[in-house]
């Protein structure tokens, strides 16, 4: 006989319904400890605090609130318009980052990309490049990079 034939099908279910109480029981005991510490609300507060603190930071930078649609749409349309507007005066610098903070919040920045490759100066292009990685750590909180925008 062989060693599967002796372990019968009630043992494996045996063994499962073991293994799967000791996980929950774990999981039941740490939660309990974990709510019992006398300083768990207290940092559960701070942390809903640093958080609201964060949220109120990036508003106040005009950065929008990513999953209000309108709003990401009306911050993506006041960003492009801006940029558009201070390259025209000769601001290269805020011109582009006003463009790159477009291009972080835009749904789709290769067609949008694509469309600035043919009608900016490639030093004015290459500088947008440049800024997308601090303008998407800056709004999004991570970097936005040529290569996830397929355009190496």
């Amino acid at each position: 006989m062989s060693p599967m034939e002796l372990i019968s099908g009630n043992k494996v279910v045996t063994a499962v319904a073991v293994g799967a109480a000791v996980v929950v029981g774990y999981c039941l005991y740490f939660d309990k400890k974990r709510r019992s510490d006398p300083l768990f609300k207290e940092k559960l507060k701070e942390r809903r605090r640093k958080n609201r603190e964060l949220l109120q930071q990036k508003n106040k930078r005009g950065i929008p609130d990513l999953k209000d649609h309108s709003a990401v749409q009306q911050y993506f349309l006041q960003e492009i318009q801006l940029g558009e507007t201070l390259l025209a005066a000769g601001d290269l610098d805020n011109g582009v980052e006003h463009l790159a903070n477009a291009l972080t919040v835009c749904g789709q920045p290769n067609q949008l990309l694509g469309v600035l490759q043919q009608t900016l100066p490639p030093n004015v292009f290459n500088a947008l490049i440049e800024k997308l990685p601090p303008a998407g750590i800056r709004i999004v909180g991570e970097p936005s990079t040529v290569e996830e925008l397929g355009l190496e």
